[in-house]
């Protein structure tokens, strides 16, 4: 009866949570942060900047890597305006639209990653089975395809998760546990029947991410099959190490979203402040390492960089 009474159907705020204990030390826990922002937005900005300016990297691998650096940033993008309206200023009410808008781009930023290593798993599966027809079938109009069919996969799929959560019904003010909106901490405060949402969530899930998962391994089944069979050793590990970054990435992807699920899931008693930090984990680590990863890892990526970095250099001395 008194959550009934003080339930409303007028749109609620929800009050975002920073780090629970750790008040005062906002300012300074926000100083990482914002560095991991910042190395994540530079470092994407200059894969983008790299591959548009140099012709010789206008092939599919590098434009798939673009796609990422796109999803990277618009993932830094939707989480970034909160958490510092958090840890700098201490503003923690959002209303529900904002909070629906962000859930739904942060959502959608991470099934398109999810989308775009997949892609990029079928790319290099092509470029060592089929070298010869790499081309051919890795064609522009291909690669715009999968990458239009990327976006919209993740687009259509949650939508409808942002259209549940707009008919249910809450409390006039909701405690979230993160400094942003995910859709599984929207349901927790949900006073109405949440089956049907939670129900879709999971469906989205497994139709994107799970899906994409398994074929990523069966790709690098094939792929390591294909490695095995080359007689040399030295051509096949050469042939493998055109993998590594593609492999860091999803890793570096994986892991944290299936460390955030184990947590949701059985570590109910775990601190709150471990749930933030792997939820911060999951929405940070991939966008700052997806660049330095394809930079160090990545000869021609690395080679140009750093030959402009000392070209710009040598030019300012010379000046």
């Amino acid at each position: 009866m008194l959550s009934s009474s003080n339930a409303s159907f007028a749109p609620p705020d929800f009050f975002l949570t920073g780090f629970p204990g750790l008040e005062k030390s906002h300012i300074w826990i926000s100083i990482p942060i914002c560095s991991m922002y910042f190395v994540s937005i530079a470092g994407n900005c200059t894969i983008l900047f790299m591959i548009w300016t140099d012709q010789t990297l206008h092939e599919p691998m590098y434009y798939f890597l673009c796609m990422l650096a796109l999803s990277d940033l618009g993932l830094s993008s939707a989480t970034l305006p909160t958490m510092l309206s958090v840890l700098w200023f201490n503003h923690r009410w959002i209303h529900f639209d904002a909070c629906l808008a962000q859930m739904y781009f942060i959502h959608t930023f991470s099934i398109i990653e999810s989308g775009i290593l997949l892609a990029m798993a079928f790319d290099r599966l092509v470029a060592i089975r089929n070298p010869l027809r790499y081309t051919s079938i890795l064609t522009n109009d291909a690669i715009i395809k999968i990458g239009l069919g990327a976006f919209l996969r993740a687009a259509f799929l949650v939508f409808p998760c942002s259209f549940l959560l707009k008919t249910m019904r809450y409390g006039r003010r909701n405690v979230l546990s993160y400094p942003f909106c995910l859709h599984q901490d929207i349901l927790k405060v949900v006073l109405s029947d949440r089956r049907l949402s939670s129900i879709y969530g999971l469906m989205v899930v497994l139709t994107s991410m799970t899906v994409d998962s398994v074929l990523l391994m069966a790709s690098y089944v094939m792929i390591l099959k294909t490695v095995l069979s080359i007689a040399s050793k030295v051509e096949g590990l050469r042939t493998l190490n055109t993998c590594i970054s593609h492999i860091c990435a999803v890793v570096t992807f994986y892991t944290p979203m299936i460390g955030l699920s184990m947590i949701h899931r059985y570590g109910k008693n775990a601190p709150p402040v471990v749930h933030i930090l792997m939820a911060n984990v999951y929405l940070l680590v991939p966008p700052l390492m997806n660049p330095i990863v394809y930079s160090v890892k990545t000869k021609q990526i690395r080679t140009r960089i750093v030959k402009r970095f000392w070209k710009g250099k040598g030019s300012s001395e010379a000046s």
